[in-house]
């Protein structure tokens, strides 16, 4: 009750600075919030359909967070950024790590999300999941975020089983000239960025950028220090070219290196300890793409992933290279049919680290895949339905097969309608093949161990480990209520089988100790329930608001305690983006977040945890003071001190997410 006490006064706060509505707009600040739903609704995305389609014509649960919104919220990565999505649980474990996932499973290696930078997949293969503090961009630079909810494996491959998310970048030509930015607060200890774009020839633009940013140690409860300050560096370039009236190419590259602190207590390991995490990496992505017509194209892409991560769970290298293929044309007046074929090939290399051996220490796997999906006009205006499906071969399962079926229906002007229902995989990764993992070792004539020698509990991979499955069922509605209103609704339903679980094997005899192994297994299954919502309402010309809500439940059975893992009920997004005088932006952001479980290494058979609910508040006010700078100061999480988010299964410490402050300028030139 005291949680949605806050959120009540806080509304009612927010409405009642509303009220002030005699102020008056310059136009360029009007444009920011006097934003036309039909825009909205009319938006162009790719990942839904992979080819530009309009955002209310896609039969998916699809969300746009663009550069406006970025820029707005006030985050300084992507994982804080993906908060304004409704269907997506992030939760901050520490200064350097989120988790997140959508419609559940989160952890801090989320498993059944696929993420992708332009195109190029960041999900990694090694415990499947995404190592969000090695994925960074300039967000000024960010075009849009198309965010999926729901299965997007027929055109995407395995893995993108409750969610694609795509960060799309923009155009070189879109960011010529140049960008400065600079700032540092409580938490964000200092960071700046440096972006600049010219024109190499005619129709070929070019852009280079440098950033970095030093984040200070969050406190533990007891005021002791988590010790998990953190610091990275980063640049990269983009050249987009039109070769021809009909060819476009476009180049771009990144490298990386961060290195931080953290503070773990294994049981494994004894007492807490500090131990620093090394990453680093450099990628590069090419894509050609060629228009026959205003139907017909094919595109070409290519990318090449290196990476490296030195810390106490896992020491890796790994080096990706893929190619995909795709073409696009019509049939007639009612086919619109896309196709497409691929090639993923990935090396790796594994050190023994304290608590994780992999055999082989390297290994080299391929992966294939042919898709098609063709988009069938039924009744022209009215009824549309999308039949497609994928198949892939992969090193650790073989062949899955991974299908689609959708419907779309217009009833009328600005209604959409639209219903699904799909099968996705989740494949297995590196660890659960071949890993080994000492999870704790119990001390001879304890209360836990009454046997007179050690017992070294393990986590074993199995190599004949099974792809998880689900099949889903979708039905979603988007209407523009008004000129000024929108309103998108997505109701599912996921039937899981094959999920992770674990049996206890037999008892063996190494190095004067007791190994108890446990080995995983795919005997656990379950599903979820959920619905989705997302509004937008202007308000006023100088206030738009954005609510989004998520509604999740899950049922799991047979579930082994490595992985129960439940995430919250309930999450609320409520933002209000004002314009209240002339060049000055103010924001409001307000969140809710009902109470998950998490995994928790630390505990004995590791139970899950219970994390509280919590509600917290970002505020963000920015003045144009220039035509080329803007200064800005944001406040986040400030409804509190602190509070626990999440708890990482990789043995840190259970840090509360803090209250901090930071000052940013911007300066174009």
């Amino acid at each position: 009750m005291h949680r949605f006490s806050i959120l009540s006064m806080s509304l009612l706060g927010l409405f009642v600075l509303g009220s002030r509505s005699s102020l008056v707009l310059g136009a360029d600040d009007q444009q920011i919030v006097d934003l036309s739903i039909e825009d909205l609704l009319n938006v162009k995305v790719t990942t839904a359909s992979k080819k530009a389609q309009i955002l209310s014509d896609t039969s998916a649960a699809v969300f746009v967070i663009n550069h406006e919104d970025i820029k707005r919220s006030g985050a300084t990565s992507i994982p804080e950024v993906l908060r304004l999505a409704p269907g997506v649980d992030v939760a901050r474990i520490n200064n350097r790590k989120w988790a997140v996932t959508i419609r559940g499973f989160n952890g801090s290696l989320a498993n059944k999300l696929l993420v992708m930078i332009d195109g190029r997949s960041v999900y990694s293969p090694d415990a499947s999941g995404v190592y969000w503090d090695a994925q960074d961009v300039m967000l000024e630079d960010v075009e849009r975020i198309e965010v999926i909810r729901g299965p997007g494996a027929t055109l995407w491959g395995a893995n993108a089983v409750n969610g694609v998310i795509n960060i799309i970048t923009q155009h070189a030509e879109d960011t010529q000239g140049g960008l400065l930015n600079a700032g540092g607060g409580s938490q964000e200890l200092g960071f700046g960025s440096v972006r600049y774009g010219a024109k190499l020839a005619d129709e070929t633009f070019a852009r280079a950028y440098f950033k970095g940013f030093l984040r200070d140690e969050y406190t533990l409860p007891k005021n002791d220090s988590s010790q998990d300050n953190w610091q990275q560096v980063q640049g990269g370039f983009r050249v987009d070219s039109l070769i021809s009236t009909q060819d476009t190419l476009s180049m771009q590259g990144n490298i990386y290196r961060g290195e931080m602190n953290q503070t773990l207590q294994s049981q494994a390991a004894g007492a807490p300890f500090q131990t620093p995490v090394d990453t680093s990496g450099w990628n590069l992505t090419s894509r050609l793409h060629h228009a026959f017509s205003s139907t017909a194209d094919y595109s070409l892409q290519f990318f090449y992933n290196h990476e490296q991560r030195d810390e106490f769970v896992v020491n890796n290298r790994r080096d990706t290279v893929n190619i995909d293929f795709q073409n696009t044309f019509s049939l007639g007046n009612r086919h619109n049919v896309i196709w497409g074929l691929g090639y993923r090939y990935s090396s790796d290399h594994f050190e023994d680290v304290p608590i994780l051996t992999i055999k082989p220490n390297s290994r080299e796997t391929n992966l294939y895949n042919l898709f098609a999906q063709d988009d069938i006009v039924l009744i022209e205006k009215y009824l549309s339905v999308t039949l497609g499906s994928r198949l892939e071969h992969n090193d650790y399962t073989g062949f899955e097969v991974q299908p689609t079926a959708r419907l779309l229906w217009t009833p009328k002007a600005g209604h959409k309608a639209w219903a699904s229902i799909s099968r996705a995989v989740r494949t297995p990764s590196r660890i659960e093949d071949n890993g080994k993992l000492n999870i704790r070792t119990l001390d001879a004539n304890s209360t836990q161990n009454s046997l007179p020698l050690p017992l070294n509990v393990t986590l074993n991979g199995n190599p004949a480990y099974k792809a998880e499955q689900l099949l889903s069922y979708e039905l979603g509605y988007r209407v523009a209520i008004t000129p000024k209103a929108s309103l998108d609704i997505t109701a599912f339903y996921n039937d899981y089988h094959t999920l992770r679980s674990s049996n206890t094997g037999a008892p063996s005899y190494d190095n004067g100790q007791i190994e108890i192994p446990i080995v995983f297994n795919n005997r656990s299954y379950g599903h979820t329930y959920g619905v989705e919502v997302a509004q937008v309402w202007q308000m006023l010309d100088w206030w738009r608001w954005d609510l989004s809500y998520g509604f999740l439940d899950t049922k799991l059975y047979n579930i082994d305690h490595y992985q129960a893992a439940i995430s919250p009920k309930h999450k609320v997004s409520l933002r209000a983006s004002l314009t209240p005088i002339n060049k000055v932006n103010l924001d409001f952001w307000l969140r809710y977040s009902d109470a998950a479980q998490a995994v928790n290494p630390l505990s004995y058979n590791a139970l899950t945890s219970t994390i509280n609910e919590y509600v917290t508040m970002d505020i963000r006010l920015a003045w144009q003071a220039h035509e080329k700078v803007e200064l800005s100061i944001t406040g986040q999480n400030l409804l509190e001190s602190g509070h626990l988010e999440y708890i990482d299964e990789s043995y840190a410490l259970h840090t509360p997410i803090q209250r901090s402050v930071y000052a940013k300028v911007s300066w174009r030139f």
